[in-house]
């Protein structure tokens, strides 16, 4: 369980942040986070739903809030994880064992805050047969088998007490998904992306890459909806 949320019974919003969303054409101001926030909560209140979810390789323009995402020649606009928007204080769980690879609180506007990256070396998540993944030993016929996963936008006591090579047990409760400004300021959610290199990084792994850079970085990020299996989303 990654959230207290069940996304076989429970309602859920697949929220779309590309171009082919009319409402980011309007004159909704994305830099303004108490804005952006009533727009995304908004449509979940509208749809009755608890939690929206979605983004993975979706080309967003909600970037564009940010100079963090083009300080380089091209922007970073390619999604690289599943966004949950929820509530701030809503709890974020460990889906499977680990322990934690690195964390810390990237606090530039529009960047990841309080961030934990876990390391699951000696595991694979398997699905059950209910459809629930279920962390499992390692074994030949695994077919998905992140080494890494990433956890941001948190509160910041979530990164109290945690130090590197702390363990972690599947349905551990790693922290809280964070308010803005807090959290990087965003509308608060859980960015939650699995990677199988962290390229020598620590406490931070780019959740963002560049349409040049498309193909490197999904081949180093797998699909989290591989894991999750929530309908409606690729």
């Amino acid at each position: 369980m990654l959230l207290p949320f069940d996304f076989q019974k429970d309602p859920y919003l697949v929220l779309d942040f590309s171009a082919s969303n009319p409402d980011l054409n309007s004159e909704l101001d994305l830099t303004d986070t108490a804005s952006f926030s009533d727009y995304v909560f908004g449509k979940m209140r509208s749809a009755g739903a608890p939690v929206g979810v979605g983004g993975y390789n979706e080309h967003r323009v909600i970037y564009r809030r940010s100079e963090h995402f083009s300080s380089s020649e091209e922007p970073r606009e390619i999604h690289l994880g599943i966004d949950f928007w929820a509530e701030a204080g809503t709890p974020v769980f460990a889906p499977m064992d680990g322990v934690v690879h690195s964390f810390r609180d990237n606090n530039n506007f529009g960047d990841y805050g309080p961030t934990i990256i876990l390391e699951h070396a000696g595991s694979v998540l398997e699905r059950s047969a209910a459809g629930k993944p279920r962390a499992t030993e390692v074994s030949e016929n695994a077919a998905f088998q992140p080494r890494y996963s990433l956890y941001g936008h948190l509160t910041r006591a979530s990164l109290i007490g945690l130090y590197e090579g702390k363990e972690i047990k599947a349905g551990d409760k790693l922290g809280e998904i964070g308010p803005y400004p807090e959290n990087g300021d965003w509308p608060p959610h859980l960015h939650f992306q699995l990677m199988n290199d962290m390229l020598g990084l620590k406490g931070d792994f780019p959740g963002v890459c560049s349409p040049t850079d498309r193909d490197k970085f999904l081949a180093l990020c797998p699909n989290p909806n591989t894991l999750m299996g929530i309908s409606g989303l690729p």
